[in-house]
């Protein structure tokens, strides 16, 4: 078994952790995790992608053991994170991208910016956004207002047990020793010895924008990789859109394919890394 590696390096003035899994001359692939995780809750993807591929899975800024932002947390900073990244560990051949979630919206939006730095794309039960609407815009600014310099705390637990129970009632398929797996990777004890997830509070603020499409359309529109989009079979998230939008979004997506994991949430990493990893080592492998 190829162990996890942990891995430091300066990204735009942060101290970015990195995952790795695999040998150093490999073709490399990112994996881009979603909000609220980390990169080591791909571990077990990442092991069933070996000996082909070598793995590489940050903690997003603010997220897992990566430094936090002091000015806080904008959308665009991820994609300039993951820019730099690329430049620092592959600064000649294209990488392989995949993205989970709000990890989906990063890389495919670095994909359309960035299209001959990325040699193939794929997209786990992501970019379901709706149309944000301009009418919430006053409402969402004042409570941003009300908010920004007061963040909730992120939940804290008594032991690790703890959590693990909590991810267990998130996800009750699970078994134990996975969720205890997920919890070890998403917390750590503070100096009152109580575990609490690895998330900077501003996380938790909502952001005053919405979402607009037009914007992800028009960056999509660029993509040349060819795109492999996986969906999760009891997945809910994919109900934000219409089945017509899904669609329309996918098709500017100009090489693209896509596959379901039948038995699997939203988390399709948690819920069924080995036919993930199958699906993704079919796509990536060389």
């Amino acid at each position: 078994m190829t162990l996890h590696r942990s891995e430091f390096l300066q990204l735009r003035g942060l101290r970015y952790h990195l995952n790795r899994w695999g040998a150093p001359d490999a073709p490399l692939v990112i994996l881009a995790h979603g909000w609220m995780d980390v990169g080591a809750t791909f571990g077990s993807v990442a092991q069933d992608l070996l000996p082909g591929l070598q793995v590489l899975a940050p903690d997003w800024r603010g997220f897992g053991r990566t430094q936090w932002a002091p000015a806080g947390y904008w959308f665009q900073d991820y994609v300039a994170d993951l820019d730099r990244l690329v430049e620092q560990v592959s600064p000649q051949a294209p990488v392989d991208l995949v993205g989970h979630s709000m990890g989906a919206q990063i890389v495919s939006l670095y994909a359309g910016l960035r299209p001959r730095r990325v040699r193939r794309l794929a997209i786990l039960d992501g970019l379901f956004l709706p149309q944000g609407d301009p009418a919430t815009l006053p409402k969402r600014y004042r409570k941003w207002l009300d908010t920004v310099d007061d963040p909730h705390e992120v939940p804290a637990y008594d032991s690790y047990e703890e959590l693990a129970g909590r991810v267990a009632r998130r996800h009750p398929h699970l078994d134990p020793a996975r969720c205890a797996f997920i919890a070890r990777c998403w917390g750590a004890p503070g100096d009152d010895g109580r575990v609490r997830l690895l998330a900077d509070p501003r996380h938790l603020i909502d952001s005053p924008r919405t979402y607009w499409q037009a914007d992800s359309d028009a960056i999509w529109a660029q993509i040349t990789a060819e795109t492999l989009f996986i969906d999760g079979g009891r997945s809910d998230f994919a109900q934000g859109i219409a089945p017509e939008e899904k669609s329309r979004r996918r098709a500017l997506f100009r090489h693209h394919r896509a596959a379901v994991v039948e038995d699997a949430g939203h988390m399709l990493h948690f819920d069924a890394p080995q036919a993930v990893a199958h699906l993704l080592a079919g796509f990536l492998t060389p």
